[in-house]
């Protein structure tokens, strides 16, 4: 597994404006990368907290830091520096490989049919 998620030029961007920085009012976090790893593999992966890998940290301590970030709306900063300066395009492009079509839509003749229906006599 990958340990740092966050590239370096991103850590850059983000590492001056995050809760728990050193000098900010507060506890400072131990380390704010690591955290923010461990929230990126959460959101990449969809996996439940107890789930989290151990080298991120308890789950317990990462969901409650994760809790009071989400109250204070630090991830709508984070998220909108890194879109705003750094954007990810790879999910953007669509091609033919994941593109596919209902399964009846494929093959015979379109349009509206009419069917006679044969009236069966009783002799």
């Amino acid at each position: 597994m990958n340990r740092r998620n966050l590239t370096d030029h991103q850590w850059e961007l983000l590492k001056d404006m995050i809760p728990g920085r050193a000098g900010a009012p507060g506890r400072t976090g131990v380390d704010n990368r690591l955290f923010l790893d461990a929230v990126l593999w959460m959101a990449r992966t969809g996996a439940p907290w107890r789930d989290l890998p151990g080298l991120f940290g308890h789950w317990n301590t990462v969901w409650k830091r994760f809790s009071r970030w989400s109250k204070k709306s630090a991830w709508e900063i984070i998220f909108g520096v890194l879109a705003q300066n750094d954007p990810d395009l790879e999910y953007v492009s669509i091609d033919g490989t994941i593109v596919r079509a209902h399964q009846h839509s494929a093959g015979g003749r379109g349009g509206m049919k009419n069917k006679r229906l044969v009236d069966r006599g009783e002799d």
